[in-house]
């Protein structure tokens, strides 16, 4: 397993090195991305465009090289070395150019986070493993064993994707809509959020009569379809007792929220009101 790894690396490396290449060479927007780069910083903004076009040159003649036959050992090394170049222009981009574009996988606008300098990271690491391959080219090691490769790869793949801000529109936007969509936040589950219910009852007629009494903040709250259940300590009378307030879950209804204050102690409904009237025990 561990040679099909290494064999496989320079596939991977190849692979990203040919995508990246391909938006500094082609991309409409190369140019306008160079200059929101580091790349200006670095070597000046007259030569920031020239040096992202030989940076995507070096890219794609590697990756060819990578993907290619014959293989040698000195190919993911030299992938290894240039990720490591990454690495450091990632650095210096995050600290001496905050708010700089990446310019890596997308032409699109992408700050450097850790998790682009993560991603060169592993290419690094991916070129060393590449390396232990020992010469050893990725297709006869894909052939034989075509179903553990291809897991392999795709696995490395979606590593690399979940460290690559560019993709997040593709994947992981989606995903939160969906957790959204099926955990619904505003209503069921975690219900309503504390501070809306809250406020819905701090305008209620029934929290001004008993506010007087409350001796806390909230306690604890619970949700009993279709109600939301928010307590206060309070004191009623000298005694220490507890009110429970009972606001609408799912809409906005300050006048149907009822409160109960009762007895520490023994438990007892010392004062029960509902919309504006109100019952001593």
């Amino acid at each position: 397993m561990l040679q099909l790894l290494a064999a496989l690396q320079p596939l991977l490396v190849g692979v990203v090195l040919i995508w990246s290449a391909r938006v500094k060479l082609l991309d409409r927007g190369a140019a306008e991305q160079a200059r929101r780069s580091a790349l200006g910083t670095l070597v000046g903004e007259e030569r920031a465009v020239p040096a992202y076009r030989l940076l995507g040159g070096v890219e794609l003649l590697l990756g060819i090289v990578l993907v290619l036959p014959p293989a040698s050992v000195a190919e993911p090394v030299a992938a290894a070395g240039l990720a490591a170049g990454f690495v450091g222009y990632l650095w210096y981009a995050r600290r001496a150019a905050p708010g700089s574009s990446c310019g890596c996988l997308s032409a699109k606008v992408t700050p450097v986070t850790g998790r682009s300098i993560g991603r060169a990271g592993l290419l690094v690491l991916a070129g060393l493993v590449g390396a232990a391959a020992g010469g050893v080219h990725w297709l006869p090691a894909l052939l034989d064993g075509p179903v553990g490769a291809v897991g392999l790869l795709l696995a490395e793949a979606a590593v690399l994707v979940a460290l690559s801000p560019e993709f997040d529109s593709a994947w992981l936007l989606p995903l939160r809509r969906l957790r959204v969509r099926l955990t619904s936040p505003l209503r069921g589950g975690s219900g309503v959020p504390l501070l809306a219910s809250v406020q819905q009852l701090q305008l209620s007629g029934a929290y001004r009569q008993v506010a007087a009494l409350l001796t806390s903040d909230v306690r604890d709250h619970w949700l009993e379809e279709p109600w939301r259940m928010v307590c206060y300590s309070a004191r009623y009378q000298g005694r220490p007792a507890t009110a429970v307030f009972a606001v609408p879950a799912e809409e906005m209804a300050p006048e149907r929220v009822r409160v109960a204050v009762v007895d520490d102690s023994t438990g007892a409904t010392l004062v029960s009101l509902a919309g504006e009237r109100a019952y001593a025990a």
